[in-house]
């Protein structure tokens, strides 16, 4: 019966040593949490007033795209800061390797996707491909009706829209000069000087 006692007594110590480790902890954590939101804010402000000046009308996916993947970076290490600050800097190193290996396998798995995408920022910022011009790519030839991060609509001359994915066209495809344009190209290019005059 005197062990219960004792062993009551032993439990509550435990429990008020604990309680007194975790409190300022805790603590440091939540003024943590607040300085890393308004940080985290200004950042992604800062970020995507930046890429707006650089990707705009059609091209505002490409820096959409961008300011998530810098949110989603940061946010994640909030996280394994602030597990850090409440003292489990072995979690946070186990949660950090554990979604770098789930990062490798998603991005295995999506591949394609990711492919697209890539593919799909570089023609966003290609000057010669943009909607309403004509281009010719995989056999398609037609008018750009939309280009999309993993997509992008061709509208063909028989009244069709063709919807190929963006790692098809990217690697290979031709813009085609209005003939109008190309007669006035070689007009110039005959009315000028000779070459080394």
């Amino acid at each position: 019966m005197t062990a219960l006692p004792s062993l009551l007594r032993q439990s509550f110590t435990n429990f008020v040593d604990g309680l007194a480790v975790a409190i300022p902890r805790l603590l440091s954590g939540v003024v943590f949490l607040g300085l890393a939101y308004v940080t985290v804010r200004v950042v992604l402000a800062l970020v995507r007033s930046s890429i707006s000046r650089v990707y705009i009308g059609d091209r505002e996916l490409v820096g959409d795209l961008i300011v998530t993947l810098v949110a989603i970076f940061l946010w994640f290490g909030v996280a394994l800061t602030f597990l850090k600050v409440l003292g489990m800097g072995d979690i946070a190193a186990s949660l950090g390797t554990a979604v770098g290996f789930i990062a490798l396998g998603v991005s295995y798995a999506l591949s394609e996707m990711i492919e697209d995408t890539v593919a799909g920022v570089y023609l966003l910022r290609d000057p010669d491909f943009n909607v309403g011009y004509r281009v010719e790519a995989k056999g398609v030839t037609g008018t750009v009706a939309a280009i999309e991060l993993r997509k992008t609509r061709i509208d063909t001359d028989a009244g069709d829209r063709i919807v190929m994915a963006n790692r098809e066209i990217e690697p290979r495809w031709t813009h085609d000069v209005p003939e109008e344009a190309a007669d006035a190209g070689d007009a110039t290019t005959d009315d000028g000087p000779p070459a080394g005059d």
